[in-house]
């Protein structure tokens, strides 16, 4: 039996990237997953990969994956999701928030006017979407007084990346989670940040493949990137510990909180830390 047998999680956007490498995680600890996000037909969207199709290795996997159709922008929709998991389970242990609406310029060259002003949809989905689906998964926890909300977010938290928005949105979901967990700390529920360098999700590797120079930045260096699973990783390890609520309230670097817990990546790398070259955390344990 896995460390989360029993537990139950939801992690957002989870058809690819890194929710489908830490929905791989959890289920590889015993977890039953909720995977949710909108691509449901294979090959409808341009990069690969589905909830159905999450849900499935999931399975295979040992834990349980749920696939849920939910657009994170449609407050009904995620109400749907967190009443379906309220009546099948009776409990949430673990929610990552990682549905993002990262937009197809986002790496390309251009200031924020050159840009089109959708580019904004990254408030919607990325951090009000975050909210929202806190604001449900607490309501969930907070009356069994246990649970993990995990926001995924990363170095550009506090070092320009790609552009304005997408640097603003991070730095809002580490001081959503820091003033989350002083609200949920009489009700034992745990809330973090937890910031990821560069990711080989599908996404990354075709950015990386279009544009080569990217492998000279230290951002995009696949030098210093780990695999989607390696955040799951860590946050399985974080959501074992009987002892999480004393990091409630932190902002963390992935690979530091590896490091604590003895996690490696999945080909057994140990992933670096890139505090010294990018920047730490503002937000400590409160």
């Amino acid at each position: 039996m896995g460390a989360l047998s029993g537990a139950v999680a939801v992690v957002t956007g989870a058809s690819r990237g890194i929710g489908k490498g830490v929905a791989l995680a959890l289920a590889s600890e015993g977890a039953t997953v909720y995977v949710t996000g909108r691509s449901v037909t294979p090959g409808a969207y341009p990069l690969p990969g589905t909830v159905g199709e999450t849900a499935a290795e999931c399975d295979r996997r040992g834990g349980r994956g749920v696939a849920v159709q939910v657009d994170h922008g449609d407050d009904e929709q995620v109400a749907a999701l967190f009443d379906r998991v309220r009546t099948e389970q009776g409990q949430l242990d673990i929610l990552v928030n990682n549905a993002f609406s990262l937009p197809e310029d986002l790496t390309e060259p251009g200031a924020f006017w050159e840009k089109p002003l959708s580019n904004w949809e990254m408030v919607d989905v990325g951090v009000r979407s975050n909210f929202v689906a806190a604001w449900y998964a607490a309501q969930i926890m907070a009356p069994r007084r246990s649970g993990l909300i995990v926001a995924i977010s990363g170095y550009v938290g506090v070092a320009y990346t790609y552009g304005t928005v997408f640097g603003m949105c991070k730095a809002a979901v580490d001081r959503m989670a820091r003033d989350m967990a002083i609200e949920l700390k009489p009700y034992s529920v745990t809330s973090i940040s937890l910031w990821q360098g560069l990711t080989f999700t599908e996404r990354a590797e075709r950015n990386i493949a279009r544009n080569p120079a990217m492998k000279e930045s230290l951002v995009t260096s696949p030098l210093i990137g780990c695999s989607p699973e390696f955040p799951g990783r860590v946050i399985a390890a974080l959501a074992a510990d009987a002892n999480k609520l004393a990091r409630s309230g932190g902002t963390f670097i992935a690979a530091e909180l590896a490091q604590d817990y003895g996690v490696k990546d999945i080909d057994g790398k140990v992933i670096a830390s890139l505090r010294a070259q990018r920047g730490a955390p503002i937000w400590s344990p409160i």
